[in-house]
């Protein structure tokens, strides 16, 4: 038995200890938000926050996330200056990898809540986006932190 904390609720799961989080995520606790993309750790789609650190869920086994808090897009409230500012600067396009995205940019505001546009553009390289909306979600982080440009 694997006991953890996903957006604050505890969770007990018999499941193999070797699959990865992101299939716990999805598919037994239904929280879909976290998308898989390319199941190695390259793109950033599966990107939740455990234990206040950005990770890549689909790199994660369920025995790595024992006692962990794991945070999913579901568990931020849109009140969420990230979220907010997210669509101030309107970032969505496709949408596909935004889940990723905020939890990366939350993160990273957990960390340093005013950071540089250096240190914005060097944290959130490892997550891609189709569409292109880079520009915009640098200036969305720099709103969050209050930084706004």
């Amino acid at each position: 038995m694997i006991k953890f904390f996903v957006n604050g609720r505890k969770i007990n799961t018999d499941t193999d200890p070797d699959t990865p989080l992101v299939w716990i995520l999805r598919e037994e606790l239904g929280l879909t938000g976290t998308k898989w993309g390319c199941g190695e750790g390259l793109c950033g789609s599966c990107t939740v926050i455990v234990n206040g650190n950005a990770e890549r869920s689909c790199q994660l086994a369920l025995k790595d996330v024992k006692s962990a808090r794991v945070t999913t897009i579901e568990g931020i409230p849109s009140s969420h200056p990230v979220k907010v500012a997210w669509l101030v600067e309107g970032v969505p396009e496709c949408g596909y990898c935004q889940p990723g995205q905020i939890m990366n940019a939350i993160a990273l505001l957990g960390k340093n809540p005013t950071p540089s546009e250096a240190q914005i553009n060097y944290t959130m390289d490892s997550n891609l986006c189709r569409c292109g909306t880079y520009n915009r979600i640098k200036r969305a982080i720099l709103r969050a932190a209050r930084k706004p440009k």
